[in-house]
């Protein structure tokens, strides 16, 4: 059993990795602000004697103990991240900063979530871990993806320099129960707009492509490059099912009989036209493969925000 430390532990992603971490009998001590995470996603641990929630931002320093630490505090939602830019930096930079730095002085094994964002809007297709990327550093969404630039950055000094035993992990478009309603990412959208019968919002021609990776795989990607000896990364985890958004649109307005019409609007500026990743460095290091049809994680999906809608 190991003191586990998740930092953005009450939101989306952060809560089903605490489920999981809970059910392998680990002590868990999720930090958040709930900037945009809730203590509804871990309602269900309250009375857990191996679970502790401490409210605390990751850009003030922290003091606690822990056997390994997963980093996945910062809004990965545009809506959320460009609602404060400078906060979204300082929580890339100065949060990452304090994070490693404590992992540093009780030697524990640190897990950077990082994202596929660091590709920008990507020149290499499919995307692998030694493409470069293509970010406009002045760009809306820079503040998120520079920021998570640096993030890895960072812990890769931290690790050549002080031998921090880390691990950089990329993650791809991932969808599943709890995320929010109004985040403003295409799964939520369509499908709360799908089931209100609203209209559709696709923006551009509905062309561009995402792969969409259920969370519970993700999970699975995750303790997997924690509990992996001698690697580092980075390493991409998401689906390599490539689709449009508009052949996604009209999935989830089948999932839901929806009477929901598409309706097209501007493209967001510097919005990736294209993002699949290649993960079979995840396949060979980290015997890792995602398992879980989009129709089957949509359904749950689908189940779930029907439940919190009523």
């Amino acid at each position: 059993m190991s003191k586990i430390v998740v930092t953005g532990g009450a939101g989306f992603i952060g809560s089903h990795l605490v489920d999981r971490l809970l059910e392998q009998n680990h002590e868990v001590v999720v930090v958040d602000n709930l900037f945009t995470g809730s203590k509804d996603n871990f309602a269900a641990h309250r009375d857990n004697q191996r679970f502790e929630f401490l409210r605390h931002d990751v850009t003030e320093p922290l003091t606690i103990e822990a056997d390994e630490i997963y980093h996945l505090a910062c809004p990965a939602s545009p809506i959320h991240y460009q609602f404060n830019p400078v906060k979204t930096i300082k929580t890339n930079v100065i949060g990452t900063l304090n994070m490693l730095g404590l992992s540093k002085r009780i030697k524990s094994k640190f897990l950077l979530a990082s994202t596929s964002e660091v590709y920008g809007d990507p020149l290499e297709h499919p995307q692998k871990e030694s493409y470069w990327g293509n970010v406009n550093p002045i760009g809306p969404r820079s503040c998120y993806d520079e920021g998570k630039r640096v993030a890895e950055t960072l812990s890769m000094n931290y690790h050549e320099q002080s031998g921090v035993d880390v691990k950089i992990v990329r993650i791809f478009n991932t969808y599943g129960p709890r995320m929010l309603f109004d985040d403003g990412r295409v799964v939520s959208n369509f499908i709360v707009q799908a089931l209100r019968n609203k209209e559709i919002t696709i923006y551009g021609e509905g062309t561009q492509t995402r792969s969409f990776c259920y969370v519970d795989d993700l999970v699975n990607g995750l303790i997997a490059a924690m509990d992996k000896k001698n690697f580092v990364g980075p390493v991409n985890l998401g689906n390599p099912n490539e689709m449009t958004i508009a052949e996604l649109a009209s999935k989830i307005v089948k999932l839901t009989n929806s009477k929901a019409v598409i309706v097209k609007r501007q493209l967001p500026k510097d919005d990736p036209v294209r993002r699949k990743p290649d993960i079979s460095l995840a396949h060979k290091e980290l015997s890792w493969t995602p398992f879980v049809s989009l129709d089957t994680g949509l359904a749950t999906t689908i189940e779930n925000f029907k439940q919190r809608l009523a």
